[in-house]
């Protein structure tokens, strides 16, 4: 069983970045329904934390942001998806999957397949077909003890 206040803080958290991605405050190309999922990523001059907001937004999309978010939203993570193999494949697809990053306002794209991003997209793709890894961990001595704690303060 999972705990749904942790489930809807996510997927409350991956709605607020779809939207200010499909809001698109700062007008970078290619933001929209189908491209978004701000997250810390390669950037061209270094690696760069990118959030919802403007401050922290220079236009760099990491595929991992949308697609390690499918447990949350899989019908918009699809098409995250579909969109960032059928419409930019041809430079973000490579032998490990997808390139780290593209800014598409600077016409860059990643170099690196950083493993770092890929495992959370494997793994959350996963956890969203079976549950695997969630109950894997909440089946876990320790995890059920702290649990039980915690519900023991309520």
């Amino acid at each position: 069983e999972y705990c749904p206040s942790y489930f809807n803080e996510m997927r409350n958290l991956t709605l607020v970045n779809r939207a200010y991605c499909i809001r698109n405050p700062k007008h970078y190309k290619g933001f929209g329904p189908n491209c978004w999922g701000l997250t810390a990523s390669d950037f061209a001059w270094n690696y760069q934390a990118q959030e919802p907001m403007p401050h922290r937004d220079n236009g760099t999309m990491a595929p991992t942001g949308a697609l390690a978010s499918f447990p949350y939203t899989p019908d918009a993570s699809m098409k995250a998806l579909r969109n960032y193999y059928r419409n930019h494949g041809s430079f973000l697809w490579g032998e490990y999957g997808f390139r780290d990053a593209f800014n598409l306002t600077v016409n860059w794209v990643s170099p690196l397949f950083m493993g770092l991003n890929q495992a959370p997209v494997t793994v959350m793709i996963e956890n969203y077909r079976t549950n695997l890894l969630w109950n894997l961990f909440m089946s876990h001595p320790d995890v059920q003890k702290g649990i039980q704690k915690i519900q023991s303060i309520k």
